[in-house]
């Protein structure tokens, strides 16, 4: 059965392309424990989908290459097939959506190969408008006693792919969608690199479709 992720770089270090659209607090997350040896990948690029952004600033500081890449009025198809182009330059093995806003197409090269940190226990409270602090005010407007955040793989649906990793989040009668959005925040920066990590050991199957895929690529 084929592993989760081909790793390229020593050691099982995976180089990852980051995909971004605003403050960059997971971005620089990431970074942090890369440096400090806590995360099993380098950050090789980052991608903006927007300029003017504090994230891009903290991948400079870092001295991590990163490109912004607007959709504008590029079709989907078009305009992933553009960033995903980067992601082949650069060689990357993983492509972690960190923050990112849009839907794109994802290839059949990189299928299993994109994932994605959603603050709620999908499926509920994701899709298309559920970001941010949307998605906190709606888990307290259901009255849910219970959040958390995700960690799943991309494909060509909002918040639609194979689970990988969640945890849960108690939800305190004195909440705001801020205090809410602090503490799943926190549950996300442990949570990502530690989804990262395992894909980096091999130790997560590929989800159901993989096999399915590589007959159409080989």
């Amino acid at each position: 059965m084929p592993t989760a992720v081909n790793a390229t770089s020593p050691n099982n270090q995976l180089c990852l392309a980051v995909l971004i659209s605003g403050s960059g607090r997971t971005l620089a997350n990431l970074i942090e424990r890369s440096a400090a040896g806590a995360l099993a990948a380098t950050i090789d690029l980052v991608i903006a989908n927007r300029s003017e952004i504090r994230g891009l600033g903290i991948a400079r500081a870092a001295d991590i290459p990163a490109a912004i890449m607007p959709q504008g009025d590029q079709p989907v198809a078009a305009w992933s097939e553009a960033i995903f182009t980067k992601c082949r330059d650069a060689d990357v093995d993983l492509v972690v959506m960190a923050g990112f806003l849009q839907l794109l197409a994802i290839p059949a090269d990189f299928a299993n190969r994109v994932i994605n940190i959603h603050p709620s226990l999908l499926p509920a409270f994701g899709g298309k408008g559920f970001y941010g602090q949307r998605v906190h005010q709606a888990v307290l407007d259901r009255g849910c006693t219970v959040s958390g955040c995700t960690v799943h793989y991309v494909d060509n649906e909002y918040d639609h792919g194979q689970i990988i990793l969640q945890e849960a989040v108690t939800v305190m009668a004195t909440d705001t969608a801020e205090s809410l959005a602090t503490r799943v925040f926190a549950a996300e920066s442990e949570t990502l690199p530690k989804a990262i990590n395992l894909l980096a050991e091999r130790h997560l199957p590929p989800p159901p479709w993989r096999d399915h895929v590589d007959e159409l690529t080989h």
